[in-house]
């Protein structure tokens, strides 16, 4: 592999010695090239290419996000995704005001991440909101963690965006194949519902903008999966 700088050593000593020159280097900022970096940043925002048309009939996926946001932003708050358009939306409309309180598997694609990665962190910190911002296909990936939940009584939230095909997928094969869809839909979808209550958890589905506040607020039962 070409490389612009080999380093041939042993790995623990050479990377002991890496970090111990990086950090006795203070960093420099370069003034000129961030504010060159902040405009270009004003640009794009001025495009505002993440604006989007709601509607009154159907919950639009970047809404729904948004009011999750509105109605969680002043709990303590950790929020996973798993893999799809939705932790696309999850990125966009869901502003994180705090370090570390993101996590995601990015582009690596893993579908199933969410749920057991929302475990963990609701492990580590039981006291803080927990959720899950689902896709219907990627959530089935590793439903079956919600008996973990369970069974260690945590309060893991799952927030699935439910648009009955592999999101992602089906927007690639309209935009680059002439909507030539392939195996992207998602015909035989469980009731998720009946699936969370079948867990153990509380299940609720959501169809009007009118209701959405009343299901994210509604909490008549620690375990619950929207």
């Amino acid at each position: 592999m070409k490389v612009d700088i080999p380093i041939v050593g042993d790995v623990a000593y050479t990377l002991e010695d890496m970090l111990r020159i990086w950090k006795s280097k203070a960093p420099q900022l370069d003034k000129a090239a961030h504010k060159a970096w902040w405009k270009q940043i004003d640009q794009w925002r001025a495009r505002k290419s993440l604006s989007y048309k709601n509607s009154n009939d159907v919950i639009m996926p970047q809404y729904a996000i948004q009011r999750l946001f509105e109605l969680t932003k002043d709990r303590d708050s950790y929020i996973t995704t798993e893999v799809g358009q939705h932790q696309m939306w999850a990125a966009q409309f869901y502003h994180f005001d705090e370090p570390n309180r993101w996590m995601t598997s990015g582009g690596l694609g893993t579908m199933g991440y969410g749920l057991p990665a929302a475990i963990g962190a609701q492990l580590a910190h039981p006291k803080s909101l927990v959720i899950d911002i689902a896709g219907d296909a990627s959530i089935l990936m590793n439903i079956q963690d919600a008996s973990t939940a369970v069974q260690y009584d945590l309060p893991v939230k799952v927030f699935i965006l439910n648009n009955q095909y592999m999101g992602m997928v089906r927007q690639w094969q309209q935009l680059l194949h002439g909507n030539r869809l392939s195996h992207s839909y998602t015909e035989s979808l469980p009731d998720f519902v009946k699936l969370a209550e079948a867990y153990g958890w509380t299940g609720m589905q959501c169809d009007h903008p009118a209701d959405l506040d009343d299901a994210i607020q509604r909490d008549d039962r620690h375990r619950r999966v929207r």
